[in-house]
């Protein structure tokens, strides 16, 4: 328990040395601390809870299966993050099927709805939730990334798979179109 403790106040990259020389913990742990969000962000994806939930899961197992593939250049979240894309990317072009909106689609939506709220009641209000759920995908996903989740400009260029100008212009127009939400309402 003491061990656990120890690692849990240990930053991503210690922890990722660690897992690097075999320490299963460290592994556990950096699961621990991502399960959720990324959970979250795959689901602006596929906006389906059990999908999302395996995609993550495939995300933590590409990278047990790779582990010396992440080569520190960003940070360990962002990694995560850019795994967690593609992974939902490659899934959606697998799909290509319509849904029927059903009860049993309709329940799975609903759990959808309550995790996002959840994770978002203990970052911001409630208000703010709603109104990014009005904006545009591209939108919705730019605000997640910078004003939630905090990651750098550079990471999300990355995980979004544009240039530097293109994410500041993203940005900046989902901030303005948020901020026009949150004046009408």
């Amino acid at each position: 328990m003491i061990i656990k403790e120890i690692l849990e106040c240990k930053t991503d990259l210690e922890l990722y040395n660690d897992f690097l020389n075999g320490n299963q913990e460290a592994f556990n742990i950096i699961v621990s601390r991502y399960r959720r969000v990324l959970i979250s962000f795959i689901l602006k994806y596929v906006q389906q809870l059990d999908v999302a939930e395996d995609l993550a899961q495939d995300t933590f197992i590409y990278v047990l299966m790779n582990r010396k593939e992440y080569n520190f250049k960003f940070s360990l979240k962002a990694y995560l993050f850019m795994i967690a894309k593609y992974r939902a990317l490659n899934y959606i072009k697998k799909q290509k099927r319509i849904f029927t909106y059903d009860d049993e689609y309709a329940l799975k939506l609903k759990d959808t709805m309550n995790l996002e709220e959840e994770i978002l009641k203990k970052e911001g209000n409630k208000e703010i939730y709603f109104a990014i759920r009005k904006l545009k995908k591209e939108y919705q996903m730019a605000i997640y990334l910078k004003d939630l989740q905090n990651f750098k400009y550079k990471e999300i260029c990355n995980i979004l798979g544009k240039t530097m100008p293109q994410t500041k212009i993203l940005i900046h127009r989902a901030r303005k179109a948020l901020a026009k939400i949150l004046e009408k309402g």
